[in-house]
């Protein structure tokens, strides 16, 4: 199994208490921790405001950390989990992400999705397209994208974007293309492009709901005559950890304490998977049996987001160090 780990950037009310100023220091120096480290790759979200509840609380955007990541890590992949295809024009992001390529090497993996969160697609004027636009949108951009990095030059007249000549030089380090990362599990049209053109998919991470996916994901692979095993499957998961069960419990509960003056009412929702047992929680050992579980199933790529990344470290060095050498 390979392994990616978030940055925290602040969607998720992870930067809360550390002044703005401070902020990109803490990303770099959490970036080049992990570039130290035995992760394959590092993520950030693409938003623009908080969740579950839009605040004046920063929000990084993703991009622009994508190359300032690339500038200050050596050998980490760089990914966005994941890039919202409404949000920039495709042939636009083909040629930031090629440039973002060149800076770091060859190191950047292109995540891509219809997106989702209505508050800022409306605030930041782009509307709201019923969900058929927008996956129709993330096809036609991705087709531009797939021109733009194979061949130098993307030409659509589509639906959803025009582009006529546009050239996106130079070419990404990669070749034939950056990696694309088709996010999502809509079943009649994201798994059908992720089918066509992703060497990776990100969708639920639950047992029920992977293998419900992949099934899917294999039907639209054997229609257009692909090789299932080509794409990597891997899922996102919310992760805690600790050396007993009671200080996991201690874990979530400081997690909860920091949240809370910032998201009132809502606090209670953004902590019910945490309790739950839905999200990855526990020791070194069930997390290890959970994960083995779902490599068995297919699994071969976890991404991991650790919410008290930015103000305790303990966990994640503790993942380190007895769940990605068990599973690796």
């Amino acid at each position: 199994m390979r392994f990616g780990t978030f940055i925290p950037q602040g969607w998720r009310y992870d930067l809360v208490g550390i002044e703005p100023a401070d902020q990109w220091r803490v990303m770099r120096e959490l970036a080049q921790r992990a570039d130290e480290g035995a992760w394959e790759s590092l993520w950030v979200y693409d938003h623009f405001h908080t969740t579950p509840v839009p605040s004046d609380e920063a929000t990084h955007e993703a991009w622009t950390l994508m190359s300032a990541f690339a500038a200050v890590t050596d050998r980490i992949r760089l990914g966005q989990m994941c890039t919202c295809m409404g949000y920039r024009n495709p042939a636009y992001l083909a040629k930031v992400a090629a440039t973002v390529d060149l800076i770091s090497g060859g190191r950047v993996e292109m995540g891509i999705g219809g997106g989702w969160y209505e508050h800022e697609w409306k605030a930041y004027g782009y509307g709201f397209p019923r969900i058929g636009d927008r996956l129709g949108a993330l096809a036609e951009g991705v087709e531009i994208m797939q021109q733009a990095w194979t061949t130098g030059t993307a030409t659509l007249d589509g639906a959803h974007f025009q582009v006529d000549g546009a050239i996106v030089r130079p070419l990404p380090l990669q070749k034939p293309g950056i990696p694309l990362w088709v996010a999502g599990g809509g079943e009649k049209v994201t798994l059908r492009i992720a089918a066509k053109y992703a060497q990776y998919t990100n969708f639920g991470g639950t047992p029920e709901a992977f293998e419900a996916k992949s099934a899917i994901l294999r039907g639209h692979t054997d229609a257009i005559g692909r090789d299932f095993a080509e794409i990597t499957r891997s899922a996102n998961y919310n992760t805690v950890i600790a050396s007993t069960e009671a200080e996991v419990a201690d874990r979530i509960d400081a997690i909860e304490a920091r949240v809370a003056p910032y998201l009132g009412d809502a606090t209670e929702g953004f902590m019910r998977d945490y309790r739950s047992g839905a999200a990855l929680v526990g020791t070194p050992e069930q997390i290890v049996e959970r994960l083995t579980d779902m490599r068995d199933r297919g699994l071969a790529y976890a991404i991991h987001y650790f919410p008290e990344h930015a103000y305790d470290r303990s966990g994640i060095d503790l993942f380190e160090h007895q769940v990605i050498p068990a599973l690796s």
